[in-house]
């Protein structure tokens, strides 16, 4: 297959009006944003037991995973994650095109939102058209009003969710309410409501045309077995409105350009495979809309590959489309195996800067260290500290209090009075609950002159 053209084939200079359509494709587009959709918000704001269903706490020093806690030590667990994602966005590229960005992409899910509320609250794309080459009125001015506020408040919505997965949204709101949030959390919220606003509301298509990478690296996935949306060239063309009078065959493309009506990115499906085509499906809705009032075949425009059109037959299994499957499996693999072996408790035991032992009078030689412990999944208030090594013994609170975001460090003083000189290991136990580990900690003592 050829590279993907990365010059500019869309089909309007100014703005794009897109024509709402429906059709399977289009169902099948809401039946997988939506769960998406809804999922952005209830993890942020759902409460199970008082806690948020997924949140990186900074504060609490630890990331809430449906009931389940993870140290920050965990994080490459995520990665895990991140790696059996790419993958699986490198197979599905491959397998279909760009079906991610048109049925999944958070960009393009939040733009048909603010497609759809400008469709509500404006009217259809042809009047919109027809408004914008108009003198304003006074009624267009307060519909644009309306819109403008709705999409503000969208923004807003986003912004608040997607700040709440990483400090308490509900905390959030009422130091909103009470004029008492932090400077930095205001501005964050303020930008992060700008961009939303800015990237489905005014930006769109731009975002798709110039921003994304994606449409710029997804050529070098792509083979003839690819599925895309495809114009089906031998039997659309020539095109029936263009048919000149001695011509013998007549396409089934009636040249409506509906097709280019539906598109969010205004291009033309007609001119081939194309950069910014999302694969959303909108013109194959369009066409074989067409095609049913015209009964003739549907499938003019249609998920199909380079093979299937030019007559050859398809291949599904080829090497490199299993390899990433091979990748996606890995890493969840690996990732699911990492999440059995979590740390119900992380201790920190190390020595303290400065002198490196102390003599008391009686003799005894003394270590000083600093502990900090966290508890992760356990009910434990307190983990107590031991010495498994003979004639060492702990001065002190021997006990550090388990509590959330309360990570802090604490002085511990160890001594021996039968201290071997020089350097010495130190078996140390630390117990929470039924959570335990044990940690090796060096000593040392003075030598002899």
């Amino acid at each position: 297959m050829q590279k993907i053209p990365l010059k500019d084939t869309t089909q309007h200079h100014g703005k794009i009006y897109v024509r709402l359509m429906s059709g399977r494709f289009q169902t099948l587009r809401r039946i997988v944003s939506w769960p998406l959709l809804a999922a952005f918000f209830l993890m942020a704001w759902l409460r199970v037991d008082g806690e948020p269903l997924l949140m990186f706490s900074f504060s609490t020093h630890r990331i809430l995973l449906f009931g389940f806690e993870l140290s920050w030590y965990d994080l490459q667990l995520l990665g895990g994650l991140l790696i059996a994602g790419a993958a699986l966005l490198f197979f599905l590229s491959m397998l279909a095109g760009r079906v991610w960005c048109g049925f999944a992409c958070p960009q393009s899910i939040w733009t048909w939102i603010f497609i759809r509320i400008e469709d509500l609250v404006e009217g259809k794309a042809n009047r919109r058209a027809k408004q914008d080459k108009q003198p304003i009125q006074t009624n267009v001015l307060l519909r644009r009003v309306i819109k403008h506020g709705l999409w503000l408040l969208v923004s807003i919505l986003t912004a608040l969710t997607f700040t709440g997965y990483f400090t308490d949204v509900y905390h959030l709101l009422w130091q909103a309410w009470h004029f008492e949030m932090p400077i930095y959390i205001a501005v964050w919220l303020l930008t992060a409501v700008g961009l939303t606003y800015l990237n489905a509301g005014l930006m769109r298509e731009q975002i798709c045309l110039h921003v994304c990478p994606y449409s710029r690296f997804q050529s070098v996935m792509l083979d003839q077995h690819s599925k895309i949306v495809s114009y089906d060239e031998g039997r659309g063309e020539p095109r029936a409105v263009k048919q000149s009078t001695g011509a013998v065959k007549q396409g089934d493309c009636v040249d409506c350009t509906l097709c280019i009506q539906v598109c969010p990115v205004g291009i033309d499906i007609r001119q081939g495979l194309q950069a910014p085509c999302i694969n959303c499906g909108a013109c194959i809705d369009a066409c074989d809309s067409v095609m049913k009032k015209l009964s003739k075949p549907l499938g003019l425009i249609r998920f199909a590959s380079e093979s299937e059109l030019q007559g050859q037959a398809y291949q599904l299994f080829r090497p490199r489309l299993l390899g990433y499957l091979s990748v996606v499996f890995v890493a969840l693999t690996t990732v699911v195996y990492g999440f059995t072996q979590t740390t119900d408790l992380l201790v920190e035991f190390n020595r303290e800067r400065g002198a490196m032992y102390t003599v008391q009078g009686n003799g005894e030689v003394c270590n000083f260290y600093k502990v900090k412990a966290e508890a992760f999944n356990i009910a434990a208030e307190q983990m107590k500290m031991s010495v498994t090594t003979p004639s060492y013994t702990i001065y002190g609170n021997a006990t550090v209090a388990l509590e959330k975001g309360d990570a802090y460090w604490r002085g511990v003083r160890l001594c021996t009075d039968t201290p071997v000189p020089g350097k010495s290991i130190v078996n140390m136990t630390f117990t929470a609950g039924e959570a335990g580990t044990e940690k090796q900690v060096t000593f040392f003592a003075p030598r002899p002159l």
